[in-house]
């Protein structure tokens, strides 16, 4: 088997001007792969951390070199040697490596630069596609291989908007009964109609930080109006075709045991703010509920779960930051029906599967998801597929970070329906010649 040669990381920019890790890898028998991690904008207090140079004379203190320095001088000499298909192991001596329980000290962007590097390679060393061999390694997928159904986030609010709406994505999402390519054809269209919409209205149709637009409106129920008008400008039907569903963020607005937000004056208790979710679903028939609680409130999730997660997806982001332990603890409690998968949340490979593997046991909804600060990297649309993901959540179906990873899908699904397609046909030769 291949061994690891040599691993080279370096500062690069992601899709907000911000810096992250890059890092190549090298093996000894001369292949070499490359890959980059993304960065969030709105964090939970329980992710790993991002070690980050703190210097204000570049980057506002928010550069990565520290972190870009212990990848070649701490972990590349410790791994070189190592066989790539041993994620769980080097893994292991990452964290190892590191000793702190959030990886303070080398860096989650440090360490799951490495430990994506070193998926990459495993791949290419078995002569696999990414997806295919992730499948393989970690048999999450117990059937045919399928592309999970994409949730586009349309409207940016809270920190990924203009500070013009509370929540802080307006999600469409098509039914999980059209293939991909369909579902992107789906949400494109609802896209340019929101434009369309936006135009019409003489409001701002500029885009956020995830593609969606931020447009000036009086009230987050606003937001929900605007996307049911314009599903209306296309030949899709709601919530038949096409569902809605909203991420909170509520930490965000949660000040004072109270849930702060523009559709009124003054603030909702956990009991209100879960009557007035009642209300929208009654109106907006919600498919999806993410992080719709403060991260700390774990009876109101219970209650929330209890009240409404027959028929919407209760999704834990902040609530459970890709952490197996809080996952159990959500799982034993009853607070959610599904969880978002970030791997920088938890800042390597193996732990993110485990994760998923968690879930999965739960009969959650699993949901792979990007960050905002967003590289040209697709990694995370191979992970998706390759751990049999429900969901992803990509962002908008614009900009080129965010674009690249529904097109690596389309790929993909190429790739699968012309590979079934051949099964398919060398079945029916085999039972005519039979």
């Amino acid at each position: 088997m291949a061994k690891i040669q040599a691993i080279q990381a370096r500062e690069i920019l992601d899709s907000r001007g911000i810096p992250t890790v890059e890092a190549s890898l090298w093996l000894d028998n001369g292949m070499a792969v490359t890959t980059a991690v993304p960065s969030g904008t709105s964090t939970s207090r329980r992710e790993t951390v991002e070690l980050r140079d703190k210097q204000d004379d570049r980057y506002f203190g928010q550069g990565v070199l520290k972190a870009v320095q212990n990848v070649n001088e701490i972990l590349a000499p410790k791994l070189k040697g190592m066989d790539p298909s041993q994620q769980q192991q080097i893994d292991r001596m990452m964290m190892e490596l590191d000793g702190t329980p959030n990886k303070s000290r080398l860096g989650g962007n440090a360490i799951l630069a490495v430990s994506q590097a070193v998926c990459k390679a495993a791949a290419a060393m078995y002569m696999l596609p990414l997806y295919e061999y992730i499948a393989k390694k970690y048999q999450l997928v117990r059937e045919a291989l399928f592309i999970p159904t994409p949730i586009f986030n349309v409207i940016n609010g809270g920190k990924h908007g203009a500070g013009n709406l509370d929540f802080q994505e307006f999600h469409v999402i098509p039914s999980s009964r059209f293939p991909f390519n369909e579902a992107l054809e789906i949400g494109a269209e609802v896209y340019h109609a929101i434009e369309q919409a936006l135009i019409n209205n003489n409001a701002i149709h500029s885009v956020g930080v995830e593609g969606g637009f931020a447009p000036n409106l009086f009230t987050n129920q606003d937001a929900l109006e605007l996307i049911l008008e314009a599903i209306k400008m296309t030949r899709h039907q709601f919530s038949h075709d096409v569902f809605l569903g909203l991420d909170v963020a509520a930490s965000t607005f949660y000040r004072g045991g109270k849930y702060i937000i523009k559709d009124r004056s003054h603030g909702y208790s956990t009991k209100d703010f879960i009557e007035y979710y009642k209300d929208l679903n009654e109106r907006y028939h919600l498919f999806s509920l993410e992080d719709p609680l403060f991260e700390e409130d774990w009876e109101g999730w219970k209650q929330l779960t209890q009240d409404l997660g027959k028929d919407t997806m209760i999704v834990g982001d902040d609530l459970l930051s890709t952490n197996k332990e809080l996952i159990g603890k959500a799982i034993q409690s009853g607070a959610c029906s599904a969880v978002l998968v970030k791997p920088n949340q938890i800042g390597t490979i193996s732990e993110t599967v485990e994760v998923v593997m968690l879930a999965r046991e739960a009969g959650w909804h699993v949901i792979v998801s990007h960050r905002s600060g967003e590289t040209t990297d697709s990694f995370i649309a191979d992970f998706a597929v390759g751990v049999g993901a429900d969901y992803t959540k990509f962002g908008a179906p614009a900009r080129g970070e965010r674009v690249v990873k529904y097109n690596r899908l389309l790929q993909i699904e190429g790739v699968l329906a012309a590979s079934q397609s051949l099964v398919a046909n060398q079945q029916q030769r085999s039972k005519t010649s039979g």
